[in-house]
């Protein structure tokens, strides 16, 4: 027998192995998708996208109540906001079981009270601000107008968060209207500056209830939405529960040299060399990271769901999870999962065309994966510079959320999975890494599980209205999202207990 040959069959068990522990897990791997009643019109307690809720909504977005910087927003609109929602739900501010306070000047909290004090409470989060609007041309109706236009309530606010807002209140106010008495205390919390870092609004309602010695079953925020063509291999519309956040670090990078007249210039200048220590890290991004974090569970909760050979690879993370990993890291959007991300998004330098500039000053922006600590993006950003000369600075930093407990063992994660599959039934949901910061992480000290969702649909087009041009939620996207907090309040009104799962994880 030729040494060839030898080396195919000593090669052949151990891959027929591999082919065989493959294709079983391909074939026995569990689903983590639950098919609860749908939510239905016919229902009798269905909340339809009636004219006066509509109306209530639009006229959220006309209060122009924007954030400009920590400290710096639209007092008067914010009051304004408030006193409206004060007005358009009687049922709310007139129950004995609702206490309303006003916290750091604007911010609301409300406490519905429950029945049984064994149940720790549930917060349930929005926020009353907005981004400023740009002068880009290319809105089909006035940014602040609230407008309804061919199936669309148009203005800034109505997917960052007005409609999480106004949804939440019209679930409570119909629960509260059909003398539904909780079980579950809970809290609805809108902080009046999320745009901006939240340091004056959930930032304090956290505190007070940390003062008060509160301690929460769950929170939940805004996050991201339904998407449609999300993940590749994937027909079905997708909603990211996200269970994380990623961190967040500003970094200064300074180069100071020689100046002088543009006629007798040194071999180097401030502005060259702090453009080759820009394009090092441009060309030496952060580790890949992708399968050491929640992005991992994405894959597996979905893979039910997909291709097959998608599916393959999804069952499969123990052997596939390299070339996963690859391909991820070609497009931007999925890229940003598996790592801490570098974004240059400002570079100063110069006075005049004919002087060399003395400094040069760049800022760069990272969103720092959950599996990696500041420190370290700090140190691989010094060591691919690999100059001294330039001065690295640390601008602000916010580490990564702790990741919050997901799947069949976690009650709080599977309440809010099921709502979202009630409401939206054509969807798939797994867990997920957000990829900018909310006001959910204010609340780190109160509960582990701290979840993010926004209950409508969004498209790859929808993506740039989002603290863009043209803000819109469709009317039948509104009526979802006040079934979805209503159905919400109903699911996590008992106590929530965690399930098993037949998964045994990888090999």
């Amino acid at each position: 027998m030729s040494t060839a040959r030898r080396l195919l069959q000593w090669l052949g068990v151990p891959l027929t192995c591999v082919i065989m522990i493959v294709t079983v897990r391909t074939l026995t791997f569990p689903s983590y998708q639950t098919r609860p009643p749908p939510c239905d019109v016919t229902d009798q307690d269905f909340i339809p996208a009636s004219t006066d809720r509509l109306d209530r909504l639009g006229r959220a977005i006309t209060f122009r109540t924007v954030s400009y910087e920590p400290g710096r927003g639209t007092p008067q609109e914010l009051l304004k906001l408030a006193a409206f929602i004060q007005d358009s739900f009687p049922v709310i501010h007139s129950s004995p079981l609702v206490t309303r306070e006003v916290v750091g000047n604007f911010s609301l909290l409300y406490r519905v009270e429950g029945t049984d004090g064994s149940l720790q409470p549930g917060l349930l989060a929005a926020h009353l601000d907005v981004v400023p609007v740009t002068e880009e041309p290319g809105w089909d109706a006035e940014p602040f107008s609230g407008q309804r236009k061919d199936g669309f309530v148009y203005g800034r606010g109505t997917i960052d968060s007005k409609q999480t807002l106004m949804g939440q209140l019209e679930a409570l106010e119909s629960h509260l209207k059909r003398g539904h008495r909780f079980r579950r205390t809970l809290y609805l919390a809108f902080g009046h500056d999320e745009e901006v870092l939240g340091h004056y609004g959930a930032k304090r309602i956290a505190e007070l209830l940390e003062q008060r010695g509160v301690k929460l079953e769950f929170v939940l925020d805004e996050g991201f939405a339904v998407t449609e063509n999300f993940v590749p291999g994937v027909t079905k519309k997708v909603a990211p529960l996200s269970v994380t956040e990623k961190g967040y670090l500003t970094v200064k990078l300074r180069v100071r040299m020689k100046g002088g007249h543009g006629s007798m210039p040194e071999k180097e200048s401030a502005i060259g060399v702090l453009s080759q220590a820009v394009t090092n890290l441009e060309r030496n991004p952060q580790p890949n990271l992708w399968g050491s974090g929640p992005e991992r569970d994405l894959a597996e909760h979905l893979a039910t769901e997909m291709s097959l050979p998608h599916r393959v690879v999804s069952s499969n993370l123990w052997l596939f999870a390299p070339v996963m990993r690859w391909v991820l890291s070609l497009k931007a959007a999925t890229n940003a999962l598996c790592r801490t991300t570098t974004a240059v998004t400002r570079f100063h330098a110069g006075i005049k065309e004919n002087v060399i500039a003395p400094e040069a000053v760049a800022i760069v922006n990272h969103r720092v994966h959950p599996k990696q600590t500041i420190q370290e993006v700090l140190d691989h950003d010094v060591r691919v510079i690999g100059d001294p000369r330039v001065q690295v600075e640390v601008v602000q930093s916010l580490v990564p959320a702790p990741v919050s407990p997901s799947g069949p063992e976690s009650p709080a994660y599977m309440a809010v999975q099921e709502t979202i599959q009630q409401v939206f039934p054509d969807s798939l949901v797994a867990p997920a890494v957000q990829t900018g910061y909310t006001d959910a992480r204010h609340y780190w000290k109160l509960t582990s599980a701290i979840y993010r969702f926004s209950p409508n649909v969004m498209g790859p087009e929808d993506l740039a209205r989002l603290h863009g041009v043209n803000e819109r939620i469709s009317v039948r996207d509104y009526e979802r999202t006040m079934n979805f907090y209503f159905h919400l309040m109903q699911n996590v009104d008992k106590p929530l207990v965690g399930r098993g799962h037949g998964h045994e994880g990888d090999l």
